[in-house]
């Protein structure tokens, strides 16, 4: 081995690209590679998204239309033939259905608010705490001999 054959190990090396603007005899000097003025030829230029070379971009060409109601809610549904699902498979013992037994079983997260809804039959006499009821769920859990808990 001698200085003349000196090179750096196998696969140590990963930018095998030109280095740009380092002066004219390295072939990628002047405009290095940018071409000459625009806003591309500029350093820190980045493209706005949805940016279309200045013509009215699309998301301003469409009409709004609608209304967004910043204060909504959003819940998780849960459904009563979920619960009863959950009691034929074992999952619920002590017939106690609360936010945490709802959270393990990934019927919803713990940042989330539950909304008991009333599809399917619930047959268990369970005691379910949620955020909040449909009227049919509630009065089928009732009718079931159970209780509805509001957080």
């Amino acid at each position: 081995m001698n200085l003349n054959n000196l090179q750096p190990a196998e696969g140590s090396v990963h930018n095998k690209n030109k280095r740009v603007g380092r002066g004219e005899g390295s072939g990628k000097g002047g405009t290095a590679a940018r071409g000459h003025k625009g806003a591309k030829s500029r350093s820190g230029y980045s493209k706005k998204v949805g940016f279309e070379g200045g013509q009215m971009p699309l998301q301003r060409r469409v009409p709004k239309f609608g209304f967004k109601n910043i204060n909504r809610k959003e819940y998780a549904g849960v459904n009563l033939d979920t619960l009863q699902a959950l009691v034929d498979n074992g999952i619920v013992t002590d017939n106690t259905v609360d936010f945490a037994v709802l959270v393990d079983n990934r019927l919803a997260t713990k940042n989330e608010q539950v909304k008991i809804l009333g599809r399917g039959e619930l047959k268990a006499k369970l005691k379910v705490t949620a955020h909040k009821f449909t009227a049919t769920a509630k009065a089928a859990i009732e009718a079931a001999g159970g209780e509805a808990v509001t957080l």
